[in-house]
């Protein structure tokens, strides 16, 4: 890391950490987020498990085929994870989707986002359009 950027990363508040320290930061809660543990991580992207847990710990940097793996096992945008990967992720972009926006939230604990997330996808599962009973809770009935 050159002096300047080295600077900029101590103003942050990240003194002594490297951008990958961050990411393996990232990475672990999104895995929790997924209620994945490591070796069952590990089989979903045919990635060993030391391997996986020394990223995990900022010991090593990723590969994109390595990203890309993580992002399809933990249903994450390649390009989001890319970014915290790179260490270009700023608090002023636009969360791509609604599950980024939850795993983002700051003010939600670990727990409250897998809820959040659970009730996410159990809705956005369903068709577009009305719910199954929308029209009775509207007021109307077709039949009369």
């Amino acid at each position: 890391m050159t002096g300047e950027a080295r600077g900029a990363w101590v103003q942050c508040g990240m003194a002594g950490k490297e951008p990958w320290d961050t990411f393996g930061g990232y990475l672990r809660s999104q895995r929790q987020l997924a209620q994945l543990s490591l070796r069952q991580l590990a089989e979903l992207t045919k990635v060993s498990n030391p391997y996986l847990s020394q990223i995990e710990r900022g010991l090593h940097q990723p590969s994109i085929g390595v990203i890309k793996s993580l992002a399809e096992a933990l249903n994450l945008s390649v390009g989001d994870l890319l970014a915290h990967a790179a260490d270009i992720v700023t608090g002023e972009e636009a969360p791509s989707t609604t599950e980024a926006a939850i795993r983002r939230d700051p003010r939600l604990d670990t727990g409250q986002k897998s809820a959040l997330l659970a009730v996410y996808r159990s809705m956005a599962s369903e068709p577009p359009g009305r719910p199954d009973g929308a029209e009775e809770a509207a007021g109307g009935s077709s039949g009369q």
